[in-house]
């Protein structure tokens, strides 16, 4: 590809890949946000950190002519920035859904239902320590959520060392859980929704729906109407984050070019755009060739589904911004200046950190046996129960989820604060605990001279799509479509 380009600007090139690649890495992702993390945690105990709520709590005014408001940075990161988040899970979900895992119902069994048995499982432990109190039993939801960045960024720390089977398992499980905790919050951490926005927030749906019956292909006004949608969920008292899954689902996973005369007709434009060209001219003079080219790269480009375009758009700004700065916001336990054994006397505390620690694994772990056992589905390939417990631990890195929840089920800030500690200690916990059992699984397997190379080509890597490392994918695709244009050239020369 390299020689596709001038070697004036092939440093450039390099440090743009690197860009790239470092801004599509989920394992980058996860590291960003625990620095954000760590520094929180820092910040919270010293005494910068009267100047840091300040900061955050500074009310910023929003809106254009009467649609003015005023919400605080805190607010517009939980409530806007993480709508975007949810956005993006939203387009991974309906991936998955449309041509991923979830697609096949027996190859999706396993997954869904283990994620189901990593939501009870948890809310079980933490009613044993909260079930009776009625200021804190309503906090069950927080330890039901998996970090997907920070679980799937663990593994990836794995390499080949672990089977691909393990890793689809995982992401699988991960966007089912997100399924269920986005319902979670949707039924259960909402305010008394307002009935005429709940309408509204209908009839804007009804549009969006429409506009996609109707084959309307740009993003501009999915995400004009979504902003509206935003607003109408908002007011209604439905957490506002749940607008950016609605408008996933509305935003088309198709092609408006017909791909079966695509290639003929770009294969034309190549012939003619050879024949336009002329060495001997400056490329500025070339009004013809520039044209032909102009329109074969824009049609090229409507090839890719509006869902995909937009998703590839928005990992690096939400792993590599919104997260981080949730977790900047999110994640400051302050510990100096509080009674330390109240907190650790917090039935929340423990309800959450079991709940994570033990109610995830017990949970998916179960759940998986059951339906192995009952023949539902089979176990990934070349994975054996002792991956299936170390995918289940990891399940119990709760974090950015989890305290989302948990700011929706707490008007309390010392609960909040006690929810928060219980989530951090067993996601590093969890964390650590779960990348040991599985390295040690994967010595156990070398010495064994098994390799689990052959095993992750077996498996379609677009089924690990809501972290799939999309530089490499494109630089693929850019690879096969130059080497066709190659043969089209070559043709045209003979």
């Amino acid at each position: 590809m390299d020689k596709l380009f001038i070697p004036e600007v092939q440093g450039h090139l390099r440090r743009s890949r690197a860009v790239v690649a470092l801004t599509h890495s989920s394992t980058k992702a996860a590291m960003a946000m625990l620095l954000a993390a760590v520094i929180a945690l820092i910040v919270a105990n010293t005494a910068a950190h009267e100047g840091f709520l300040e900061f955050f709590h500074m009310e910023v005014v929003l809106g254009v002519g009467p649609l003015v408001g005023e919400m605080s940075l805190a607010h517009i990161i939980n409530d806007i920035f993480m709508a975007i988040f949810f956005l993006l899970v939203g387009l991974e979900i309906k991936y998955e859904m449309t041509v991923g895992e979830l697609t096949n119902i027996r190859q999706a069994a396993l997954p869904i239902i283990a994620a189901c048995g990593g939501v009870l499982a948890p809310i079980v432990i933490y009613s044993i320590f909260n079930g009776m109190n009625p200021e804190t039993s309503h906090g069950w939801g927080v330890p039901t959520a998996t970090d997907i960045a920070f679980a799937l960024g663990i593994m990836a720390l794995l390499g080949d060392h672990v089977p691909n089977g393990i890793r689809v398992f995982l992401s699988t499980l991960a966007v089912a859980d997100d399924i269920i905790a986005i319902l979670v919050i949707a039924i259960f951490y909402g305010q008394s929704p307002s009935v005429f926005w709940l309408v509204m927030t209908a009839l804007v749906m009804v549009v969006l729906v429409l506009m996609n019956r109707a084959h309307v292909y740009s993003l501009a006004p999915y995400l004009l109407v979504g902003i509206l949608l935003w607003f109408c969920v908002f007011s209604s008292g439905v957490h506002s984050t749940i607008a950016g899954v609605l408008l996933a689902f509305t935003i088309p996973s198709g092609s408006r070019v017909n791909l079966r005369t695509f290639l003929k007709w770009s294969g034309e434009r190549v012939q003619q755009a050879a024949g336009q060209f002329d060495a001997n001219t400056p490329i500025m003079a070339q009004d013809d060739y520039m044209k032909t080219v102009k329109h074969l790269s824009k049609v090229a480009n409507e090839v890719i589904p509006p869902a995909t375009r937009l998703e590839h758009a928005l990992y690096p700004w939400v792993y590599f911004g919104v997260l981080p700065l949730f977790a900047l916001t999110n994640a400051d336990v302050a510990l100096v200046g509080n009674d330390i054994m109240t907190m650790l006397s917090s039935p929340v505390l423990y309800g959450v950190f079991f709940g994570l620690l033990l109610g995830k694994p017990i949970g998916i772990v179960l759940f998986s046996w059951l339906t192995v056992k009952f023949k539902i589905a089979d176990l990934p390939s070349h994975c054996n129960w002792m991956h299936m417990l170390g995918a289940g631990i990891l399940g119990g890195v709760g974090f950015t989820m989890a305290i989302f929840v948990a700011n929706l089920a707490f008007p309390d800030p010392v609960l909040v604060a006690d929810a928060k500690l219980g989530i951090l200690s067993a996601s590093l916990v969890a964390g650590i605990v779960g990348f040991i059992f599985l390295y040690i699984q994967a010595e156990r397997a070398k010495k064994q001279g098994l390799s689990f190379g052959e095993a992750k080509d077996m498996i379609d890597p677009q089924s690990e799509a809501p972290f799939r490392e999309s530089a490499e994918a494109d630089e693929e695709i850019q690879e096969e479509a130059e080497a066709a244009e190659a043969a089209d050239v070559e043709g045209i020369s003979k």
